[in-house]
C-alpha cells in the first residue's frame, strides 16, 4: 500500500474490504501510519460493486464523498475500495445542498455528481451534471471555468451517444489560459453498467482549481477539435486525462487483445505529457486504472511495467469497469502529477 505525500497533500492507494466498514477502517489505519487523521481528509472516493454496499456510517462525518459503482474489484472477496486524499487541517469544508465541497491548497474537491433530472436523455443528463457542478462550485466562490478534470461514467448502451456530450462541454466549459484561449479540462470516459441510482445515464467525478489553468499537449493535433486536453497544469498539480492504447496521430487503437502491450503504450503516452510539462515519471502521485473484464486476468503483469515508468511513488487505484469507449481498449489510466 502506498501513501504518496507531496506539497502536504497525501494520496492513499485504494484500500479494499469485504464491507464498507472494513475498507474505511483499513484506510484510516493507513492514513494514521502516515501521520494523518480523520480531520485531515479532503476527499473520499468509494468504488463499490453494489450501491447497497455503501454505508454512510462507515465514513468520517462532514467530508467530501463520491461513490462510484464499478463492475468489480481485482482483490478476491473485495466489495468496496476506498481512495482517500488528505491535507493538514482538512482544508475548507463547505456544506451545500449537493454535498460537502472541500478546498485544500486551492484544489476544489467536489462530491459525486448526478443529473438533477433522471428521466431525461443522455445529452440532457450530461448537461444537467455540469449545471449541478456549477452550483457546487459557486459554494467555493468559483465556476465551471475552474474545472480541471472530469471523469464521466456512463453505461455501455450510451457508447454511441457519448460524443453528444461535446456540445454542453464546448458551451459550458473552458477557463481562460494566459493567452486568452479557453483551456478545457482533462477528461476520462468510463463505461459502467451499474448506475449508482436507477435512471442515471451518466454521473461524474470532478476536480477544480482556483489557480489559473495551462493546457499541456505534446503537439497531438487531435485535441484541437476536442473539448478536453491531455493535461491541465494548475498551481503545483498536473491533472491529466484518461489514456487508452490509442495512437494520437492516426487515432487508431493499438495492441488489440494484449493488456501488457496496451499498458506500455498508455504509460509511454503519459510520459510524453509529463515531459511536455517539464516532469519525469516519478512526478506522478496517483494513478487510477480502469481495466475491462477481458483484461482483468492479466492485470498482475503490469506491476513491473508500471514501476519502470513511474517508480513506486504513485498511489494506485485499480478497478474493473464494464467496458471502455473504444471497444478495443482493455485499460484506461487517469494520472495526477505534481511539480517540485
Amino acid at each position: 500500500m502506498t501513501v504518496s505525500v507531496a506539497h502536504g497533500t497525501a494520496r492513499l492507494s485504494a484500500v479494499t474490504g469485504a464491507t464498507a466498514e472494513e475498507a474505511h477502517t483499513r484506510a484510516r489505519s493507513a492514513l494514521a501510519a502516515a501521520g494523518f487523521g480523520e480531520g485531515d481528509i479532503v476527499q473520499i472516493v468509494e468504488y463499490v460493486t453494489d450501491p447497497a454496499a455503501v454505508s454512510a456510517g462507515a465514513r468520517p462525518a462532514g467530508v467530501t464523498v463520491s461513490t462510484v459503482t464499478v463492475e468489480g474489484l481485482l482483490e478476491t472477496g473485495a466489495a468496496v475500495a476506498v481512495e482517500v486524499t488528505a491535507h493538514p487541517g482538512g482544508g475548507e469544508r463547505i456544506a451545500t445542498g449537493g454535498g460537502v465541497v472541500t478546498v485544500a491548497d486551492e484544489v476544489v474537491y467536489l462530491p459525486g455528481i448526478l443529473p438533477a433530472d433522471l428521466s431525461a436523455g443522455f445529452p440532457e443528463q450530461y448537461r444537467s451534471c455540469l449545471e449541478v457542478a456549477a452550483e457546487l462550485l459557486r459554494g467555493a466562490g468559483t465556476g465551471l471555468e475552474a474545472l480541471v478534470r472530469t471523469t464521466d461514467y456512463t453505461a455501455t448502451a450510451t457508447r454511441a451517444e457519448y460524443p453528444r456530450c461535446g456540445r454542453p462541454r464546448r458551451e459550458l466549459l473552458g477557463g481562460a489560459g494566459a493567452d486568452g484561449r479557453p483551456v478545457h479540462p482533462a477528461a476520462a470516459g468510463i463505461l459502467v453498467d451499474r448506475p449508482p441510482v436507477p435512471g442515471a445515464a451518466v454521473w461524474l467525478d470532478a476536480l477544480a482549481s482556483r489557480r489559473p489553468p495551462r493546457a499541456v499537449n505534446p503537439g497531438w493535433r487531435r485535441y484541437e477539435t476536442l473539448t478536453y486536453v491531455p493535461g491541465v497544469a494548475a498551481g503545483n498539480t498536473l491533472f491529466m486525462s484518461g489514456f487508452g492504447a490509442l495512437d494520437p496521430q492516426t487515432r487508431r487503437a493499438v495492441s488489440e487483445g494484449d493488456l501488457p502491450a496496451q499498458a506500455e503504450h498508455v504509460y509511454a503516452a503519459i510520459g510524453a505529457v509529463l515531459r511536455e510539462a517539464g516532469l519525469a515519471g516519478d512526478a506522478v502521485v496517483r494513478l487510477v486504472e480502469y481495466v475491462t473484464p477481458a483484461g482483468a486476468a492479466d492485470y498482475g503483469k503490469l506491476a513491473g511495467i508500471r514501476a519502470s515508468h513511474f517508480g513506486g511513488r504513485a498511489a494506485l487505484t485499480s478497478v474493473v469497469c464494464s467496458a471502455l469507449l473504444r471497444p478495443e481498449f482493455l485499460i484506461e489510466v487517469v494520472p495526477t502529477a505534481v511539480f517540485p
